[in-house]
Formats: C-alpha cells, structure tokens, sequence
C-alpha cells in the first residue's frame, strides 16, 4: 500500500468507494474530486456505473478532466437533459453533490444563507437537491471542513434530511456519506450524523472542532489510503495536470 498519497487522492478514493455497491446507476458528480472518484470507480471496483462527460454523452472509459468523452474517452450513449429527469424518477442514480449547509441530520442548505424573509447571501437555489433526496442515494463533497458549513440547524433545507425524509415518509430516501477535507462521516441508527474515519496526518480533534454539532471522534479509524494502482490512475490518466491540487491542498 502506497504511504505517499496526499489528502486530495484519499479524498478521491474515499468517493469512489461510495459506488462500491451501487450498480448501474447513473453517477452525478459536482466537484472535481467527486468526479475525479466517480471516474476511478468506473475504472476499478464499480465498472456498471455510468458516467456522463457533463453534458450529454454517456462513457464507457472516461477521459481525462477536462476533455470530452469525443476527445478522450469511449462514448457508449447518449442522454440529454430532459432524460436525466426520467432516469432520477426510477432512483437509478446516484449524486454527490456539496453543501454550503449540512445539519446533524443531513439536512442540505445551497440556496441562502440568513433569515428566509431577509437572507443575507443569495446562493445557486434549490436546483435537483430536493428531487435528488427524495428519490434516489445522495452522498455530499465538502472541501472546506469547518463550523459554517456544519451547523446545527441549516438556514433552508434543499436537500432532505434524515429527519424529515422519516416524517415524509420518503420510501426512497438514503443519505450515504459525507466525504470532507479532514475525514468522512456517515450516520447512525437515528438518522444524526457521526464520525467515521479521519484522514491520515489529520488530528481528530480537528473534526469535533470544525463541527457546528456535538462529533464523538474517539477511537476513529484512518481513512483508508489508495492502492498503487489507484494512484497511477488518478495521477497519469484521469487527472494529470493535478487539478485535484486546487480542490484540496496539502
């Protein structure tokens, strides 16, 4: 096992890990690492999922970041936009999305920041997070660890939570994990955010202390770090010019 991986390539690999079981799913992915994860997991252990080049080209091998699937990789099919709505319907799909606001619960916050009557930051809006929740897997990539994205209560709920999702009855609702810069968090029996491991080089402590919400980090394992072949996929075919460098710095 390779000990010279930085925090932004156990990032990636922490991402790909969340498509270990999913199958044939089409995998959404905001944020290069998250994408960078999604593409390592086509490569390795989840070979069914299928990928988009971010538009409308789905891709049997994916190129490198920042070239087409036309201009690199394998284009196995095609689905446009309007698709994508149908697709996420039948939950065969699977988003990784940020957050600018995560809850103990999971609740997800991307559209204001302040009072709703008086918000004092206008963000991107709702977008699919809403419909993300309610139908299908949805993990979150947060590259800034800290108390203002991990607060107690989010000012707006976009993505569903755990604890509404159960007084909705939402049948299809699954919260995976929460990969960050610092470690990676899951949830318990109850649906509240935990601890699951803290990356290597990384203080625990430091977890609990960038959490808006009581962390237990006692005991935590290390996140487990990439193998050599993992590491000369992310480094020599799908990220060679190191953009995952400006995601999360070492």
């Amino acid at each position: 096992m390779s000990t010279d991986a930085t925090i932004a390539e156990i990032c990636v690999a922490a991402c790909a890990d969340t498509y270990r079981t999913s199958g044939e799913v089409l995998a959404h992915a905001v944020g290069t690492i998250p994408t960078i994860g999604a593409r390592l997991a086509k490569l390795t252990t989840a070979p069914d999922i299928v990928l988009t080049d971010g538009e409308a080209f789905l891709m049997a091998e994916p190129p490198p970041l920042g070239k087409s699937a036309a201009a690199g990789g394998v284009i196995e099919g095609w689905a446009p936009f309007r698709r994508i709505f149908d697709i996420l319907a039948t939950g065969r799909r699977q988003s990784m999305m940020g957050a600018s606001q995560i809850d103990r619960h999971g609740n997800q916050n991307i559209s204001i920041i302040g009072d709703w009557s008086k918000p004092t930051r206008q963000l991107i809006g709702v977008r699919g997070a809403p419909g993300n929740t309610a139908n299908h897997r949805v993990d979150y990539w947060i590259s800034r660890h800290s108390t203002r994205i991990f607060v107690d209560k989010v000012d707006m709920v976009s993505g569903v939570g755990n604890d509404r999702a159960r007084e909705a009855g939402l049948r299809f609702h699954e919260l995976g994990v929460i990969v960050t810069n610092l470690g990676v968090l899951g949830y318990d029996q109850d649906g509240v955010v935990k601890a699951l491991s803290v990356h290597p080089g990384v203080d625990p402590t430091a977890l609990a202390e960038n959490t808006g919400f009581p962390l237990d980090v006692a005991g935590l394992p290390l996140t487990r770090v990439p193998d050599e072949e993992e590491l000369r996929l992310i480094r020599e075919v799908l990220d060679p010019r190191g953009a995952r460098t400006r995601e999360v710095a070492d």
